[in-house]
């Protein structure tokens, strides 16, 4: 009796790993077959372009406000540190790589996760739920093809505008900051900033969000194809969905940040 009872923190442990490989393997497999027909077909553009209007251009608004609101307190933090050592003069330049390198991306990912991934799988696990992903089969019409691979296609392109957008909106918010409350002068700050950034602080944050891109997409498939139980379902779908997105984009933002750097 005792073994057994000392055995069984080792079991959950062993169950939750075995879980959680399964989950990954799962995972890489749907991947896997989304990718294999982009590259086989059949293709449907209409579906792409619709994908990119609603995943793009309608997260416009959340990402910009975000973006200029984080400008502007990026800006204020950094004055006020750099103050403690006399270094207020460097706020444009950190202000500019902090966006462009990191906070740009991670945060149009991360709206784009709490906005996109949960639409996404509460679409595709609503039609799981009334059989119209069974009803494409019949019709000859591969899911993967028709539902999946348009959503991932258009977050590969979508992001990376959108990161470039709010990249702008960014530094414009941190420039307002300090040319209206700070005393900076308008012409040097934008000197600074221009000087400074550098092609690749921008590409890196450009190619973060081409993966960002594809992780948010992925789970909200992944989650909303594999959805069961009706509508309870669907909305644990939705929920697994945007949380597996948010950790996968730090994780994944993490490995990508050691690379640049080690370049």
């Amino acid at each position: 009796m005792a073994a057994a009872l000392a055995l069984k923190p080792v079991q959950a442990v062993g169950r939750l790993t075995l879980s959680s490989l399964r989950q990954v393997g799962a995972l890489t497999l749907f991947g896997l077959r989304s990718l294999l027909a982009l590259v086989i077909g059949p293709w449907f553009p209409g579906q792409v372009l619709r994908q990119l209007a609603a995943i793009g251009f309608y997260s416009l608004p959340v990402i910009g406000l975000t973006a200029v609101f984080t400008g502007a307190a990026l800006a204020l933090n950094i004055y006020t540190g750099g103050g403690r050592f006399n270094a207020e003069q460097i706020m444009p330049q950190i202000v500019a790589l902090g966006i462009t390198r990191e906070l740009g991306p991670v945060l149009a990912a991360l709206m784009l996760a709490g906005r996109v991934s949960a639409t996404i799988a509460a679409e595709i696990g609503a039609m799981r739920a009334t059989e119209q992903i069974d009803a494409l089969r019949t019709l000859s019409t591969d899911p993967y093809g028709y539902l999946v691979t348009p959503r991932l296609v258009a977050a590969v392109i979508a992001l990376p505008l959108l990161t470039l957008v709010a990249d702008i909106i960014g530094i414009a918010g941190g420039w307002g900051v300090a040319v209206g409350f700070l005393d900076f002068n308008p012409t040097v700050y934008i000197r600074n900033t221009v000087d400074f950034v550098e092609p690749w602080d921008v590409g890196s944050g450009l190619i973060k969000a081409m993966v960002f891109g594809f992780i948010v997409a992925l789970m909200g498939c992944y989650h909303g194809y594999r959805a069961t139980g009706g509508a309870r379902g669907v909305g644990r779908a939705t929920t697994q969905a945007v949380v597996t997105a948010a950790i996968a984009i730090f994780a994944s933002d993490y490995v990508l940040t050691t690379l640049f750097t080690a370049r």
